[in-house]
């Protein structure tokens, strides 16, 4: 659904008249509130917010299972790396040492345990 011109009401008007606006949304309506003629939030049904929330909830899960099939493929491929090792590469590129400079030695965010 489009927003038109007449759902877009400046901050005063709707604190004058937030009663109307909300009927006008539970009728199917979204709102745009300006704050000195700029979008600042929007006033939307509650069940549409909340569809919107289980929609990004469904799609973070998705992407998840997606990230764990490519490792599982990865394993299955033989493309993986120790983990030390792989964050020791990391770091060097990051800091710009050389990986033989890191090799053998923890992170300074990791305590070996022992």
């Amino acid at each position: 659904m489009g927003v038109s011109a007449s759902d877009v009401v400046p901050f005063t008007q709707a604190r004058a008249t937030v009663s109307d606006l909300a009927e006008q949304v539970k009728a199917g309506a979204d709102k745009i509130i300006t704050k000195n003629g700029v979008s600042y939030v929007a006033l939307i049904d509650a069940e549409r917010l909340d569809y919107y929330h289980r929609q990004e909830r469904e799609r973070i899960h998705l992407l998840l299972i997606d990230d764990a099939r490519r490792g599982l493929a990865d394993t299955a491929a033989g493309r993986t790396e120790d983990a030390d090792a792989g964050i020791a590469a990391l770091q060097a590129r990051r800091f710009g040492v050389p990986p033989s400079a890191t090799k053998g030695k923890a992170s300074g965010t990791a305590r070996k345990r022992g």
